[in-house]
């Protein structure tokens, strides 16, 4: 992975980081130079990832957070701001996926996709906002960067909730970047396709059975593969903005 030198003293929040792309996101930020504040509800596994940046020679702190909870995404925002000063770089990334087919009514599923994956990234930009209009406002490099998916443009049976609330998440960072960008904030959208994650763990025995033989076909992405283009995009000239970023397997159509 590249070393991003760029990133160096830039203060990064990154959600959903204490796994998968999360994590991986996290590390390649510090390896860049960056102060990261790792943000999620396992506080266990958010230590052990600050402690692997720390051994690296990066800096990380571990804030544990509950998107769901506007409370809890305020009390975070105060713990990054104590130990690192404001924030200029946010990864929006935290999310679930649940097989919900629309005749099995569950709407404990839908509800909990919508609160995490979009209410809870909404609790997180306006927690942070300040903190990007101020820095950009300043001369300073400030960064939105979105986790969405294929799936908010793609057809995918038995998904069509967590597929719209991916579709609102490049919805709504493309509609950010009229509010942010003539104020040089800069929002960048990426949307990956299959990626080695948590993700399918949250899915049950038979549904992730049933999605691994097309997974198989067409391969899949690391963590550390989907961290890199984060880190790429994030380490651009100020006046630089990859608004949309579609990466997937070659295989994936």
């Amino acid at each position: 992975m590249t070393n991003y030198d760029t990133l160096t003293d830039r203060t990064a929040v990154v959600t959903g980081a204490s796994s998968g792309i999360g994590e991986a996101t996290a590390r390649a930020l510090a390896a860049g130079g960056a102060k990261v504040a790792l943000l999620a509800r396992r506080g266990d596994r958010l230590a052990d990832v600050a402690a692997k940046i720390t051994a690296d020679g990066g800096r990380a702190i571990a804030v544990e957070v509950d998107v769901t909870s506007t409370a809890s995404v305020a009390a975070g925002g105060a713990a990054v701001r104590e130990a690192f000063g404001r924030v200029d770089l946010v990864v929006n990334n935290a999310g679930v996926m649940l097989a919900a087919p629309m005749a099995d009514v569950r709407a404990d599923h839908w509800a909990r996709m919508v609160d995490l994956n979009l209410t809870g990234a909404l609790r997180v930009i306006g927690e942070f906002t300040p903190d990007l209009l101020a820095t950009a406002a300043e001369g300073g490099t400030a960064d939105l960067v979105d986790i969405s998916s294929v799936a908010a443009h793609g057809l995918f049976p038995n998904y069509a909730v967590y597929c719209a609330t991916k579709a609102a998440i490049t919805h709504l960072s493309a509609n950010l970047r009229t509010e942010f960008g003539p104020k040089d904030v800069r929002v960048t959208n990426v949307e990956p396709g299959i990626v080695r994650s948590e993700l399918l763990s949250h899915l049950d025995d038979d549904q992730a059975a049933g999605l691994a033989p097309w997974i198989d076909s067409v391969g899949s992405l690391s963590a550390e593969e989907l961290a890199d283009v984060v880190a790429y995009a994030a380490s651009r000239a100020r006046h630089v903005n990859l608004r949309q970023i579609v990466v997937q397997p070659t295989r994936q159509i």
